[in-house]
């Protein structure tokens, strides 16, 4: 049911106008000279006695002014038979003389004074008035809270919290985050497991507000959940794992500068708002909406979890990057605007500040990925973030990313006599049967390659990741639709 309350315009002259603005206090003689000539209504948006010699009709709520896109103030419209006929803004003489069919009109005043905005196209009240006076729009439960009940203690009550305190999402805030996307609010973007419930647009938005995103995140948001719930990324089975692993977020393209992602400094830790609450926001829908919450009462069961599952997002430093980029390197056009979703963990830490000769760094790097899971243990999954000093020993060596990727996929091909369980005198390990052959520690494809990271620091990242495969995770990258 609407909230819009009775707005008809009477008919005759109506006039909008505001104290805070010089021309409406320039033209108050004129509104005043027309009143007395005439029918004349005068709304005031911001004070009931403006003009003095006037009677006013009290606006101040703004419903009039929002019925009636009144953009700029004055504005002067007659009325016929409750229709608006003709308008016109600010002060310009002949204009109101032709409106209003009087001559003479501001003696002394200039031809032409420009008006002021409206109060009800100022930014902050924008959103306000849609919702206030523009119907009930959004589908989403509406969740009534007691008077003396402390709404952040409230959504932590009711199990919508990662944790950490939430931004309440007002009706405002909502329909603030919507305008981030050309995407219809009730558009299902994707079926959310374990409870297999359908996501909405406007149901990211309302997690994107909690998390604490802007509206220009939401298109990334958005396009990680579509990425998230297919059979490829297998969302479920990773929110089932006993793993520590968890979705991590890659963004490529102009897009993460323009909202301002961090692919430098500290580019995996915190800090930075859009890698903190995109990935936030994230984890929110799929909690909330999908019910993928953990504990002894959720589907949730790792045994140690990460912090990385608060939420994990950041971006590649692609233009300061030697090498092709993620995005690029799984087949999008250079300038796509991409988001590559990553099931895992970490991040480990590879220092090497001594190598400088590719073959030397190439190694340190192996022994890292060597140790990942268990060094017994091969197949697995993992991506590198490498650093821009150890990327720069490679590039000015004229090695490729392809050429790195394949030094590092014969420097971890392994003997199975030195995996098989037993071995080592250590009882992991992989089945005797492969004993006799070569064994590579890395699923094929792997890793996945990403440049990001302060200038000064010779230390790279492995992010190790859970099973890959049919029966586990696979990487998927998505375009962002606006």
């Amino acid at each position: 049911m609407s909230n819009t309350p009775r707005t008809e315009m009477p008919d005759g002259l109506v006039a909008v106008v505001k104290r805070d603005c010089p021309t409406c206090v320039s033209v108050a003689p004129v509104l005043s000279a027309l009143a007395a000539d005439g029918e004349l209504t005068v709304y005031s948006q911001d004070d009931p006695a403006f003009p003095e010699s006037v009677n006013v009709v009290d606006d101040t709520d703004l419903a009039f002014s929002w019925a009636h896109d009144i953009e700029t103030v004055p504005t002067l419209i007659r009325v016929e038979n409750g229709a608006e006929v003709a308008r016109t803004v600010g002060w310009l003489r002949p204009e109101w003389e032709s409106l209003t069919g009087a001559s003479g009109l501001g003696e002394g005043l200039a031809e032409l004074l420009p008006g002021c905005g409206s109060r009800s196209v100022d930014p902050d009240m924008v959103t306000t008035l849609a919702v206030r006076y523009g119907g009930e729009t959004m589908r989403s439960r509406r969740v009534e809270l007691a008077t003396l009940e402390d709404e952040f203690e409230a959504m932590y009550a009711r199990g919508w919290s990662d944790g950490l305190p939430l931004v309440p999402p007002t009706a405002e805030r909502v329909m603030r985050m919507l305008e981030g996307t050309s995407r219809a609010p009730d558009e299902v973007i994707a079926v959310a497991p374990p409870e297999l419930e359908p996501v909405t647009v406007e149901k990211v938005a309302v997690n994107a507000v909690m998390a604490g995103c802007l509206p220009e995140y939401l298109p990334v948001v958005i396009t990680a959940i579509e990425a998230a719930c297919t059979d490829e990324f297998n969302m479920h089975g990773l929110l089932c794992t006993l793993w520590f692993s968890g979705p991590i977020l890659i963004v490529n393209g102009p897009i993460a500068e323009r909202i301002g992602m961090n692919s430098g400094h500290n580019a995996l830790g915190q800090g930075n708002r859009a890698n903190s609450t995109i990935g936030r926001a994230f984890q929110l829908v799929i909690r909330n909406v999908g019910g993928g919450r953990p504990g002894s009462d959720g589907i949730d069961r790792s045994a140690l979890g990460s912090p990385g599952k608060l939420g994990f997002a950041f971006a590649e430093a692609e233009q300061a990057s030697a090498w092709d980029s993620l995005a690029s390197e799984r087949g999008f056009a250079a300038g796509a605007d991409t988001v590559t979703l990553f099931a895992g963990h970490g991040p480990i830490p590879v220092m090497d500040q001594v190598s400088r000769t590719p073959e030397s760094l190439a190694r340190s790097l192996a022994g890292g990925f060597r140790a990942l899971q268990h060094h017994k243990l091969a197949g697995v999954d993992a991506m590198l973030v490498i650093s821009p000093e150890h990327q720069r020993v490679f590039s000015d060596a004229g090695w490729s990313k392809q050429r790195f990727r394949d030094e590092l996929d014969h420097l971890l091909a392994i003997p199975g006599a030195e995996m098989v369980k037993g071995a080592g005198s250590i009882e992991e390990g992989m089945d005797a049967k492969y004993t006799d052959r070569t064994l590579h520690k890395l699923r094929k494809g792997m890793p996945l390659i990403v440049f990001a990271g302060g200038g000064a620091g010779a230390f790279s990242a492995i992010l190790g990741g859970w099973v890959g495969g049919r029966i586990g995770s696979n990487p998927v990258t998505a375009e962002i639709i606006p």
